[in-house]
This record gives C-alpha cells, sequence and structure tokens, in this order.
C-alpha cells in the first residue's frame, strides 16, 4: 500500500494531486517535495590568500539547491531501506541517501509558497500573515 507523509513544521500551498501523479510516471518508489528557496543573506565570493572580496551579491536565489521540503509519498519498498528494529534510525539520513543512490528517488518541484517553521522568527511571520488573511497554505 502506497503510503504518503510530511516530515517536518512547515507549510505549503503545494498540490498533492500533482505530486501524486508525477510519483506514479516516475516509477521511483519514494517522491519528495523540492523547493527552492529564496537567500537569507548577502553572498560573499572571497579570495582565501588576501580576503579580498571577489563578488558581493544581496539575497541571491538560495545557494542555487534544491531543498528537501518535507512531503514525501512512498511505496512500501522504501521501507526496506529501513533497518527493523532501529529506533536510531534517521529517514533523512541514510534511507533517504541510499534511495537517492539507488536511482529510486523522484523529486517533485513545488514552485509556489513553502515556508518552514522552524524558529519563532518564522512562527511570527506565518501568523502575522495568517492574521492578514494572506495565507497562500490555505487551500480550503
Amino acid at each position: 500500500r502506497r503510503d504518503a507523509f510530511a516530515g517536518r513544521n512547515h507549510l505549503s500551498s503545494g498540490q498533492f494531486a500533482c505530486h501524486l501523479q508525477e510519483h506514479e510516471l516516475s516509477g521511483c518508489d519514494i517522491s519528495l517535495t523540492a523547493y527552492k528557496p529564496g537567500g537569507k543573506f548577502g553572498a560573499l565570493q572571497i579570495d582565501l590568500n588576501n580576503n579580498k572580496v571577489l563578488s558581493f551579491q544581496e539575497k541571491p536565489d538560495g545557494d542555487r539547491n534544491w531543498v528537501n521540503a518535507g512531503y514525501f509519498v512512498c511505496e512500501p519498498k522504501v521501507f526496506e531501506y529501513i533497518p527493523a528494529c532501529d529506533d536510531t534510525i534517521v529517514f533523512e539520513r541514510k534511507p533517504l541517501e541510499d534511495l537517492a543512490k539507488d536511482g529510486k528517488m523522484h523529486a517533485y518541484r513545488h514552485t509556489g509558497f513553502w515556508k518552514p517553521m522552524d524558529t519563532l522568527r518564522d512562527n511570527v511571520e506565518l501568523n502575522e500573515m495568517w492574521d492578514k488573511g494572506i495565507a497562500p497554505w490555505k487551500v480550503w
């Protein structure tokens, strides 16, 4: 039986039906939602020989990497990657790393709203958005 779950505290305007459809077409054992976050800080390239700043870019488009947005669709085979009776296994470590290495992982690229709620700042920002009626994750 196929399972779907969210792994962390985050909010998204993601369309689960689209993710599920892409997963089915991929033939992979697991699909995760991938998101490309914007940058939070100014980025520097530094010459490590003399500490001269070679380039500066204010808040570039993240570090140009996609991140795990925490939503998964799994086929039963995924659970073969999780050792039985081992409570110390972190799903996002060895199981996901091995699934990716084995070519069994698909990324559903979400380009809509996504925001983690990992910090007090995140919590405040998301609650302010909700209070103002600007809640892109509210899809009901």
